[in-house]
């Protein structure tokens, strides 16, 4: 199981409703469990498989709520028309590549890695998006070191 770290302030289910309104956005109730214990930081292990194809990434960070560096307000807002519509960015790698949350079906919960070096035109065109988990947990447990074979 992945252990976090570097967490930042603890979140009440008030700031996360006030969150959700100004940024009208609907989160998950496992994402905002997850904010609830944790809102971001850093986690080990932090390998995780994108595709075949594509191979493995490093989660750098999990953004959270607050007044801090890794805030989820600003890379939404960076994020902005980049990103399928229902999709929020919610972690990055060190590449720049951002990890996201569907909070819209037919991706609501589902967990996504979105690669800035085949963004699309068409922000809504898919084909830069790579499924990861069908949610944060499952993600979380998907999460492993770099294993020598």
């Amino acid at each position: 199981m992945a252990e976090i770290f570097g967490s930042h302030d603890t979140l009440s289910l008030e700031q996360i409703e006030k969150f959700e309104t100004e940024n009208n956005i609907k989160l998950t109730e496992l994402y905002k469990s997850f904010l609830l214990k944790w809102n971001g930081g850093k986690v080990t292990p932090n390998l995780f498989n994108i595709s075949d194809k594509q191979g493995k990434s490093v989660l750098n960070v999990f953004y959270g709520i607050g007044d801090m560096y890794d805030n989820l307000t600003d890379f939404i807002d960076i994020m902005d028309e980049r990103l399928p519509l229902g999709f929020i960015p919610i972690g990055d790698d060190p590449s720049g590549n951002v990890i996201c949350l569907g909070t819209k079906d037919p991706y609501y919960e589902k967990i996504y890695f979105w690669d800035h070096e085949q963004e699309p035109e068409n922000p809504d065109d898919m084909s830069n998006m790579y499924f990861l988990a069908n949610d944060i947990d499952e993600f979380l447990d998907k999460l492993h070191e770099d294993v020598e074979e």
